[in-house]
């Protein structure tokens, strides 16, 4: 295994859990880089499945990542589940409001990244929480989640 994979399987590991990293990159991915030569981008196959932030070192997920990270992760772990009458909302991008909460997983923080699912389970978007999960329980009104790539989003 070259030192890139080992790298961004040791921060999905810390990020999202333990086995994240290989569940999230296989032996196959590529890496694109910045100017400088850091890491910037790890895809599969064409399909981009998370970006390594420079400004912390965290990933962001693609809408791949988010799949991937739903199926490794038992129900409702990094979930934030919405209401199925904003479904099309959120797919297409749309910001997830507190007020059409259903469930949320109550170890996240907020700023974390997090994947939206419907009531069955399935993926609408993936972005990152604005609130704690009491608060996103609590409040009418406010955002729950910045999302930042609907399911519909085209994936690179």
């Amino acid at each position: 295994m070259n030192g890139d994979l080992r790298r961004v399987r040791i921060i999905a590991d810390f990020q999202f859990g333990t086995g994240s990293g290989e569940a999230l990159f296989p032996d196959s991915v590529e890496f694109t880089r910045t100017r400088s030569g850091r890491i910037a981008q790890i895809k599969d196959k064409g399909r981009r499945i998370a970006t390594l932030r420079s400004y912390d070192g965290l990933l962001t997920l693609g809408i791949e990542g988010a799949e991937r990270l739903r199926r490794f992760l038992a129900y409702p772990r990094m979930r934030v589940v919405m209401n199925d009458t904003v479904r099309e909302f959120i797919i297409a991008g749309g910001t997830a409001f507190c007020k059409h909460v259903v469930e949320v997983d109550p170890g996240i923080r907020a700023y974390d990244e997090v994947i939206v699912v419907d009531e069955q389970d399935e993926l609408l978007a993936t972005g990152r929480a604005m609130l704690s999960p009491e608060e996103i329980k609590s409040f009418e009104h406010g955002v729950a989640v910045k999302v930042r790539y609907g399911a519909a989003a085209t994936k690179i």
